[in-house]
């Protein structure tokens, strides 16, 4: 088996800045920060897994039809030749029809120097047509995924620099 990437936390301040973006509850950098310190680096539940699963930070509720972004605390060191690609925890597709909202994410190798540390935020969508809120508990999985190998073409001239994520490589 290939060993080709490693898991880390970001810095607190780059959580808590990503964090505040994104939830506005009011609360103090102390409670911010004991969220951190819980956070859990992905891990494969079995030996024949493929995706490593996202544990999820916080509780939310997501009614169907609403969509949220999570910041998951974690950045992911990939070796060159390999992409990470996070898709919902099977489960929770198939009974919630949760879903990501640019299908699949696409975790580059060379995003893990960004200016955000490579910080891997996850936007999600309840899509069920039966009206289904998803309930996910903090330690939860709610994420998955998997580092798969990429070729790229014989006249690739590709030279630029990635700074950010969501859209950064062609700003």
């Amino acid at each position: 088996m290939n060993r080709i990437a490693q898991f880390e936390k970001v810095s607190f301040e780059q959580f808590l800045k990503d964090y505040n973006d994104t939830f506005d509850y009011g609360q103090s950098d102390e409670e911010i920060k004991k969220i951190w310190e819980d956070i859990k680096l992905p891990t494969r539940a079995t030996i024949g897994s493929a995706g490593y699963d996202f544990i999820t930070p916080i509780d939310f509720i997501l009614e169907a039809g609403q969509k949220i972004k999570i910041p998951t605390g974690i950045r992911c060191r990939i070796d060159a030749d390999w992409v990470l690609k996070l898709y919902p925890r099977s489960g929770l597709g198939f009974k919630y029809h949760l879903q990501l909202i640019n299908t699949v994410g696409i975790i580059d190798s060379d995003y893990y120097n960004s200016d955000n540390e490579g910080h891997i935020s996850v936007k999600i969508t309840n899509d069920s047509n039966e009206k289904k809120s998803v309930v996910i508990k903090k330690g939860n999985g709610f994420i998955q995924g998997i580092f798969v190998p990429y070729g790229i073409t014989t006249d690739d001239e590709a030279n630029g620099v990635r700074n950010g994520g969501f859209g950064s490589t062609r700003k």
